[in-house]
């Protein structure tokens, strides 16, 4: 029996067709979503929500803050003081550079006589040589020939007229004029007691034997030698209208040549203003200057140095237990002023007082010692 040919079903094809199709989607729409899974990996951010950057944060603290300046100044011995002979005679001797100066020795030599020094700040412009003399210059004998162990007596209030002897003044009495003679004949001098101009030289202190300006066989009268302070000093000019934040006795830093720094008090302040005058010509004018000495503390960490150029840091305002965060805490207001962030990104307005060592000093409403902020340093 002859074989019969199959059939073409056309919902067979139907079936076979729909099949392809649907598979042909499936594979579509996995591969749609491999690409998309893929996309959003490469792209964080569109419709994922990524989380926020960390932020640096810090605690407002209480501290001291201090304000300073540095200042060049000149290591030495300070400026030189003009000794001046008076009276008559020649220069028979003179010191060396570098000698010392101190109360009751000789300093130069006149016809062959010895000049005493004596320390105050009123040269004797008479000679002492009748008991009953009242002045500074008595007051300055009467203090040194005591200093030196020489006893002086009392002073009365009164003098013999009965004035009232005045403060820094004293009176030549029989006494002091007693002491003047042991005090002559210790010098190898005639013990005259009587003192005349010129037979002592009346000094600030201490000193040292910066410069002979006179020869023996030169007149007395007239510029002899130069002194300055026996211990070494810096010498920082400052300007006239800034000197008023500095004040004697107070703590300072000196930075040497090598960088290394040591501690230093002011000594003194200058009474005398420099400078503030036409500058050569040129028609500009130099700012008026004071001098201020900065003595080291210890002599020994300038004692390999004769001269050089230093820096000085003053101290020039404190405040104490104040409150303080980072200057980079600081968030500069669009309306004027700064503020505080918080870590949840609310502000707290705040005052700013002292800059110093990187820190600001802060106040305000809701400002409180240990309050964490944002900073960004």
């Amino acid at each position: 029996m002859p074989r019969s040919k199959p059939t073409d079903d056309p919902g067979r094809r139907t079936t076979r067709r729909t099949a392809i199709v649907v598979a042909v989607v499936t594979l579509v729409v996995a591969v749609g979503a491999g690409v998309g899974a893929l996309a959003l990996r490469r792209h964080p951010g569109g419709d994922v929500a990524s989380a926020p950057p960390p932020v640096t944060t810090t605690t407002v603290t209480r501290a001291d803050l201090s304000d300073s300046r540095s200042l060049n100044g000149t290591l030495g011995f300070g400026p030189e003081r003009l000794v001046k002979g008076a009276g008559e005679g020649v220069v028979t001797r003179l010191p060396k550079v570098g000698d010392t100066v101190a109360r009751g020795k000789s300093l130069y030599w006149v016809d062959d006589r010895p000049v005493p020094v004596l320390f105050g700040g009123t040269p004797l412009f008479r000679t002492l040589d009748k008991p009953g003399l009242v002045g500074s210059d008595v007051r300055i004998v009467s203090d040194n020939l005591r200093a030196l162990g020489f006893g002086t007596g009392s002073q009365p209030s009164r003098g013999k007229d009965g004035t009232k002897i005045g403060t820094g003044q004293a009176l030549l009495t029989e006494s002091l004029v007693g002491a003047i003679k042991k005090w002559q004949q210790a010098l190898g001098l005639e013990p005259t007691g009587t003192i005349g101009v010129g037979q002592v030289a009346v000094l600030t202190g201490p000193a040292r034997v910066s410069a002979v300006k006179a020869l023996p066989g030169d007149p007395v009268a007239g510029e002899l030698l130069a002194v300055t302070e026996k211990v070494k000093l810096v010498t920082v000019p400052v300007g006239a209208t800034e000197v008023g934040t500095i004040t004697v006795g107070a703590a300072v830093v000196v930075a040497l040549p090598d960088s290394s720094e040591i501690p230093a008090t002011v000594a003194s302040i200058s009474q005398t203003v420099r400078g503030g005058g036409s500058d050569g010509g040129t028609g500009q004018s130099s700012p008026p200057t004071v001098d201020v000495l900065v003595a080291p503390t210890r002599a020994a960490d300038v004692a390999k140095l004769d001269v050089a150029t230093v820096q000085v840091r003053f101290t020039t305002a404190v405040h104490k237990g104040v409150l303080a965060v980072p200057v980079g805490a600081l968030v500069a207001l669009r309306e004027g002023g700064h503020a505080l962030q918080l870590p949840d990104g609310g502000l707290v307005a705040v005052e700013t007082g002292m800059f110093a060592r990187g820190l600001v000093e802060v106040s305000g409403t809701g400002v409180t010692e240990g309050l964490d902020v944002v900073t960004a340093s």
